[in-house]
């Protein structure tokens, strides 16, 4: 007969406390990070790769050998289950992305994935039945980085996107993401959304540099910040950068480096939540002895406070058209491509995971975070919260990301009662 963890009021804990097993979960990490290695020590993981492919393969394989059934909805987001004792209870979810950056490390987003499995293999080592069933999902596209906006899948999945918008989106070459999943073999069929969930929950990184500063363990997440997305078109004239006359260029490139440089003031004059970032740019014609006549480049900005986004969002556009008129260019593109209002996590999974925290005497701090996760879209149709814990010098997006295994394993256990203390609800 399965055993049943008891529970009592948060401020209690648990009749029994069981732990992860972190060397497993750690081997595991290891052993999913081989797939896209680098050279460096990352990960090349883009979404819809047949690398992408491969890492979802493992982790199928893995679940179905925790005991779980694997459903596939059609933006390709993968569902491990594991049954409770009523089964047509809503679940208790967890989950993050398997996709990377293209110089990414080994644990953004993937820690959440195997941690999560890590939970059920906990379960299943103490044969412990719990009320509701369990789910971990791996979330399609999170990144962003192939496909754009960020977060699509959980955002359809959430009803911010229909889902023939998030099939449609393209890479740079024209693949789209419903073409991609097809190729890989991860177009499903299961409805997007559209079903309760009782609670929901995600582990990650910090992707910052508090928590290590402060010699903090946990993060427990109460907000995140809200972010815009643009795409900007700067479109001059290309001519010979030698027998033009500076007074009378058109140069693309010099408007758009006066507006890398008021994005940067955007962000400073808004501190200390703020940021605001030009991440990517590609000019035409990219010759070294021609004046560039056009430019595509992207913005980000986020806050917490809605009504500060909206001022940093004036002073973008009132700033650009100022740029434009004075070097002499057409703003033949700016569109806000993705948008989301900061969120506020649900109080009762916030408290889920404090308790959890206190439980094993973690160092702990209340955090706002920073970067989007597929939990801000769940939480629009879930009470959820989020589970950071520390990255090396707050470094990530990048191939030396790092974190200590101490480390993954508190979160992990955080993770595992918070998640218990809903599933048995």
């Amino acid at each position: 007969m399965n055993a049943v963890l008891e529970t009592k009021p948060a401020n209690s804990g648990p009749a029994t406390t069981i732990s992860i097993n972190g060397k497993r979960l750690w081997d595991s990490l290891m052993e999913m990070a081989k797939i896209g290695a680098t050279p460096k020590g990352g990960v090349c993981r883009l979404a819809l790769t047949d690398l992408d492919r491969q890492g979802r393969d493992l982790f199928v394989k893995w679940a179905k050998e925790a005991g779980c059934t694997i459903k596939v909805d059609k933006m390709g987001n993968v569902f491990a289950r594991r049954a409770g004792r009523d089964d047509t209870l809503a679940p208790v979810m967890t989950g993050s992305h398997a996709d990377s950056q293209p110089t990414g490390g080994r644990f953004d987003g993937i820690y959440g994935v195997l941690g999560g499995l890590e939970v059920l293999r906990t379960l299943n080592d103490h044969k412990i039945e719990t009320k509701h069933p369990i789910e971990v999902v791996i979330w399609t596209n999170e990144e962003g980085s192939r496909f754009a906006p960020a977060m699509v899948a959980s955002g359809v999945f959430a009803g911010v996107f229909k889902l023939d918008y998030g099939l449609s989106r393209a890479d740079v070459d024209g693949k789209t993401m419903g073409e991609e999943l097809a190729r890989i073999g991860y177009a499903g069929s299961e409805p997007v959304g559209g079903r309760k969930i009782h609670a929901a929950f995600e582990l990650h990184i910090e992707q910052g540099p508090l928590l290590e500063a402060e010699n903090k363990t946990i993060g427990v997440v109460t907000h995140a910040q809200g972010q815009r997305w643009y795409e900007v078109v700067f479109t001059g004239q290309e001519s010979h950068a030698g027998p033009t006359p500076m007074p009378r260029r058109r140069d693309a490139l010099l408007g758009a480096a006066r507006v890398v440089d008021l994005v940067n003031r955007i962000g400073h004059a808004h501190a200390p939540f703020a940021c605001a970032t030009v991440g990517m740019m590609q000019v035409h014609p990219n010759s070294r002895n021609v004046i560039p006549g056009r430019v595509f480049f992207t913005v980000d900005i986020r806050h917490p406070e809605d009504e500060v986004l909206k001022q940093m969002d004036a002073e973008l556009r009132a700033g650009i058209a100022e740029i434009a008129a004075a070097t002499k260019l057409e703003t033949t593109r700016l569109e806000q491509i993705f948008y989301y209002k900061p969120v506020t996590f649900d109080a009762d999974c916030v408290a889920s995971v404090r308790a959890a925290t206190q439980r094993f005497g973690y160092s702990h701090r209340d955090m706002v975070s920073g970067a989007g996760h597929d939990a801000c879209y769940l939480s629009q149709v879930a009470p959820t919260s989020m589970v950071f814990v520390p990255c090396v010098d707050g470094i990530s997006h990048n191939e030396v990301e790092d974190a200590k295994p101490e480390w993954i394993e508190a979160g992990c256990n955080v993770l595992l009662h918070a998640m218990l203390g809903r599933a048995q609800g």
